[in-house]
């Protein structure tokens, strides 16, 4: 089906901000279940079940070629990237208040920014810089700013939000050689590995309805991932970005109504820098390609 350049920006954008309710749903299902299983757990069943759409894109686009690995080095660093920044996120939402968590993995933008000058040799400029360096500086206050205060566990999503970066970067090495196919299938099955080999040494057998709950997690992130995908395809990359940023007002209300978590000062004011060094980086970056 054909869409008009408006039609095209109105879906994607639906379907970026349908994108980030669902992973915002599957985290908030996440932490539900962490109060009862290892995360471990949790991590492996979440990525068993997020195959199942993942097989039906592949069956409808590609099929078993598109799966053909090219730059298996790639591959594999991708992969490990994704597997290990999964975890982490998950642990990160179970550990902490889930808009704590999904404020600092918006740090996000501003890592990719900074590592695409040694790793893809890509030149920033001075504005970028400072946004970069604004963005981090949020990343400090949402940390606490005292020594005897900071906010350890939030290192997590830090490190979380590292390891999605350099995923990222993999990703548009690979973008040449290796399909979206291949790489979304063989990432989650690297998670299912990485969240596998804990569970002889922590099970908990789930309920009938966790079983339901894990599902519905795996699941919500197979298909978010995959319409994320299609709003990059049919609408200009610039227009949906920054629509990912609603993820943050969605991880507020879940917080809120389900375990009456309000964000604090340093959330809010440090979560304001990242969002804003993010999305300025972004219209710079979107700037640039236009002159290229």
């Amino acid at each position: 089906m054909t869409f008009t350049a408006p039609q095209a920006t109105a879906k994607g954008i639906l379907l970026m901000l349908l994108s980030l309710f669902m992973l915002t749903c599957s985290d908030a299902v996440t932490k539900w279940l962490g109060a009862d299983y290892p995360p471990g757990q949790i991590i492996c069943f979440r990525a068993v079940f997020s195959l199942l759409p993942i097989v039906i894109m592949i069956a409808f686009r590609g099929g078993i070629p598109s799966l053909a690995i090219a730059n298996r080095r790639g591959q594999a660093w991708r992969a490990f990237y994704f597997a290990v920044g999964t975890s982490l996120i998950a642990i990160s939402m179970i550990k902490l208040p889930i808009a704590d968590a999904a404020a600092i993995l918006y740090a996000g933008p501003l890592i990719i920014t900074a590592l695409a000058v040694p790793m893809l040799k890509e030149r920033v400029g001075w504005r970028r810089w400072i946004a970069i360096t604004i963005g981090f500086a949020g990343i400090i206050v949402m940390l606490r700013p005292t020594p005897s205060a900071i906010q350890w566990l939030g290192l997590l999503p830090l490190a979380a939000a590292f390891c999605s970066s350099m995923r990222d970067i993999y990703a548009r090495r690979l973008a040449t050689s290796e399909s979206a196919n291949s790489m979304m299938l063989w990432s989650a099955v690297a998670t299912v590995l990485i969240g596998g080999v804990s569970l002889p040494f922590a099970w908990t057998t789930p309920l009938p309805i966790d079983w339901g709950f894990l599902v519905a997690s795996g699941t919500l992130i197979g298909v978010a991932h995959y319409l994320m995908i299609e709003a990059y395809r049919i609408s200009e990359a610039a227009t949906v970005a920054p629509f990912k940023y609603s993820g943050i007002l969605w991880a507020v209300l879940f917080g809120y109504f389900f375990w009456n978590d309000i964000p604090d000062a340093f959330i809010l004011s440090g979560g304001a820098l990242v969002i804003a060094s993010g999305l300025y980086i972004l219209h710079r970056e979107t700037q640039r390609k236009r002159r290229a």
